[in-house]
């Protein structure tokens, strides 16, 4: 017996039966049994086509109703966009210089820098005390206030770190004013949200390129500098406790403490803090800065 090629062979004969019980081509089809309902032959030329029916899901219940078409979905109006995280969130800053204090009235009681959003330089030698004074002084204000220090900002390069101690050159004082203008804009973003900054620096009075003109075009006019300057005696002895890349040579102390003394006579105000302690020093700070928001220094 032939079957056409491609076509599924018939389960074997059993001697005295018949062909297997129940077997049929398409469920031995390697494409598996056919799905739904064989197709209806074409209809005949000239003779109206009546439309199918679907089957109805009841044997022997006829025709299933028509069904008529869904409903269009309601109109939803778009989800609201979500509220702004307010959590946590710190505005930029807006990028312009901080304005100078404004002046109270001259009926008015002198401000007090304790509660006033303030930006503080504070200039000194090497061992005058600026970090340990400015830190005591951010600690113990009753309004949020940060503290910057230059020599910290300049450290965080870590790998190619330009050290002044090896020789003042172009790789030093480019290191230098990057790390400037990362103070500067640190201290206008904590000052636009509300937070006073008080930072130090060793600028010297005759040196331009790294003098007072920098931190004023970085941080504003409203920045208030105040020189902190010992004796020498105090300055080196301070010196002498330091350790690692803080601690300089007594001679480039006295170096750089005898080139600190042309700020006198700047207009600048000057505290001598060789007989003070740094609670006594951060107090009479807020003394100057009383003095320079009522009159503020011209520099």
């Amino acid at each position: 017996m032939q079957h056409p090629v491609g076509s599924p062979l018939p389960p074997p004969h059993q001697p005295g039966h018949g062909p297997a019980l129940g077997w049929s081509p398409a469920a031995h089809h390697p494409g598996g049994p056919p799905q739904g309902p064989a197709p209806l032959p074409p209809p005949a030329p000239g003779y109206p086509v009546a439309p199918r029916q679907a089957p109805s899901p009841h044997p022997g219940s006829g025709p299933a109703p028509h069904q008529p078409p869904p409903a269009p979905a309601p109109h939803r109006p778009a989800p609201a966009a979500p509220a702004p995280d307010t959590t946590g969130h710190v505005p930029l800053p807006p990028g312009g210089p901080v304005a100078v204090p404004s002046v109270p009235p001259a009926t008015a009681a002198a401000p007090d820098p304790t509660t006033t959003t303030l930006a503080v330089l504070l200039i000194g030698p090497a061992g005058a005390g600026k970090t340990s004074v400015a830190k005591y002084w951010a600690d113990h204000r009753r309004v949020p206030t940060a503290h910057i220090s230059l020599d910290d900002v300049r450290e965080w390069v870590r790998s190619g770190f330009a050290d002044p101690q090896t020789g003042w050159n172009e790789h030093s004082e480019a290191q230098y004013r990057l790390a400037r203008r990362t103070c500067g804009f640190s201290a206008r973003n904590f000052l636009a949200n509300g937070i006073s900054c008080i930072l130090d620096d060793a600028v010297f009075p005759d040196r331009p390129v790294v003098g007072l003109g920098g931190w004023k075009r970085h941080v504003g006019p409203g920045l208030l500098p105040v020189v902190l300057l010992p004796g020498l005696d105090i300055v080196l002895e301070r010196n002498a406790e330091r350790s690692g890349n803080r601690r300089l040579t007594d001679e480039e102390v006295a170096r750089i403490h005898g080139r600190m003394a042309g700020w006198y006579g700047s207009g600048l105000p000057i505290i001598d803090n060789s007989q003070l302690d740094i609670p006594e020093t951060a107090h009479l700070l807020d003394e100057v800065l009383s003095r320079s928001i009522a009159s503020p220094p011209n520099w």
